[in-house]
């Protein structure tokens, strides 16, 4: 599949490539497992050498014999000597970087972490003593949001405030998955609804759907619920490593915000206990869940919703977590089935994702959102306000045109207009069909 769209993030590659000539400079590069972290730094944004380093679950003194394999061949130099300590790969990368240019990439630096802690505090001492007089370009990319975050954003650690460019990559746009069905001849406004809920824009989940020629809802669906399927472990490999021994209670979360139950009340009295720690680590460390507040309301409000960010995992919890059992007994048809029978409403709360989605990349609103009042009262899927030009605009979403109500609409955002007195207020009611040309 053809490499689509980052060019914002690749303008900052390029950047800290041209840089580099004249010191060091540091990159980090996170982002969701699967979202294509890297791919994207071995992109050719330079015409220097590039050695890529990966650091899987072996001893440091195995992973520094496969690593100085890497260097010899890559940068086709000569290492006298056995390094059995990654402290002295470092050291030389960085002496060779005093005469010769390259980028470093190491994936999946997080991993450091639990082969050797003090790793950290190596790189951090030989990066201040020489990278004014190297010539490397470093990338430390790694998908464990929360280990990231710590080695990078805690002040009591050693390589706080060590870098020079940060990339937190995101999921493709929902113009781009429009242009990727365009490119295989699938687009139609419904297979880009149903591409956007099953892919959430993660490039992986992209580049299988396209590998298995799935471009439409049935297609993935049988991709997905399938024997030997990648996708029916995928929550588990992507989380468990991040949660640890905990990762049964933040399940259940996950699983009952997926299936609707999103305010903090009716999780706790469906599981029983206080999830408050474990509702901020999710949103705060984990970055997986986000806490939701009604347009209009202050800061401090109490009345919010959560919701999973990423879109597969949203379906992952919902259908295949939830129905594990039949999962196991590899009833694949009976849960197609159950699949079948529920998407339409799963996926009726997506579409309005995908408008607000398509707003934020008009970029001419300053804040967008939903509303609700206490009690679920007064809902309005999509508030859009720009507080420049004193502009509202207040959307209704439905997947069948036929159930929108303009009138039902005025009615609801009467409270919330209040807030808004003097502002021009639009009122739009959109279903599928409106995808195109929104």
């Amino acid at each position: 599949m053809k490499f689509y769209n980052r060019e914002t993030e690749l303008s900052i590659l390029k950047k800290a490539d041209r840089l580099k000539k004249k010191h060091s400079i540091m990159t980090i590069l996170i982002g969701r497992r699967r979202v294509g972290k890297t791919t994207l730094a071995l992109q050719p944004f330079s015409k220097e050498p590039t050695l890529y380093l990966f650091v899987s679950k072996k001893s440091e003194a195995l992973l520094c014999e496969e690593f100085s394999e890497e260097i010899s061949s890559k940068l086709e130099v000569t290492l006298f000597g056995k390094m059995t300590k990654f402290e002295e790969l470092f050291s030389y990368l960085l002496e060779l970087g005093k005469t010769k240019s390259f980028t470093l990439i190491i994936d999946e630096f997080q991993e450091f972490h639990r082969i050797n802690s003090s790793i950290y505090s190596s790189i951090q001492k030989l990066w201040d003593a020489n990278k004014e007089q190297s010539h490397i370009h470093f990338i430390a990319s790694g998908s464990i949001y929360s280990l990231m975050k710590k080695i990078y954003e805690d002040k009591k650690e050693p390589l706080f405030g060590r870098a020079d460019f940060k990339i937190d990559l995101k999921p493709l746009k929902v113009s781009v998955l429009k242009e990727i069905l365009t490119d295989h001849n699938a687009y139609n406004p419904k297979n880009l609804l149903d591409f956007y809920v099953l892919t959430g824009g993660v490039a992986k989940y992209i580049e299988l759907f396209v590998l298995y020629e799935s471009l439409d809802q049935e297609a993935m669906i049988n991709a997905i619920i399938s024997p030997n399927s990648l996708f029916l472990e995928e929550g588990k490999n992507r989380l468990i490593e991040e949660f640890g021994k905990e990762y049964g209670t933040y399940f259940s979360i996950l699983s009952l915000i997926a299936s609707s139950k999103t305010s903090k009340t009716e999780i706790e009295s469906i599981l029983e206990k206080n999830i408050s720690g474990h509702l901020s680590r999710l949103e705060n460390d984990y970055n997986i869940i986000k806490s939701v507040k009604p347009m209009g309301s202050k800061v401090n409000a109490k009345v919010q919703k959560y919701e999973i960010i990423d879109n597969f995992l949203a379906f992952w919890f919902r259908f295949i977590y939830k129905y594990k059992s039949i999962v196991e007994a590899e009833a694949y048809d009976r849960l197609k089935e159950i699949i079948k029978r529920d998407f339409s409403t799963f996926k009726g709360r997506f579409l309005e994702k995908l408008f607000i989605e398509l707003l934020k990349e008009k970029q001419t609103y300053t804040s967008i959102g939903n509303y609700w009042e206490r009690g679920n009262k007064n809902e309005i899927d999509i508030v859009a306000i720009d507080e420049i030009d004193k502009k509202i605009l207040l959307c209704e979403v439905k997947l069948s045109a036929k159930r929108l109500n303009k009138n039902e609409l005025v009615q609801k955002s009467i409270n919330l207009l209040k807030k808004y007195d003097g502002y021009e207020v639009q009122y739009r009611l959109l279903s599928v069909e409106d995808i195109e040309g929104f």
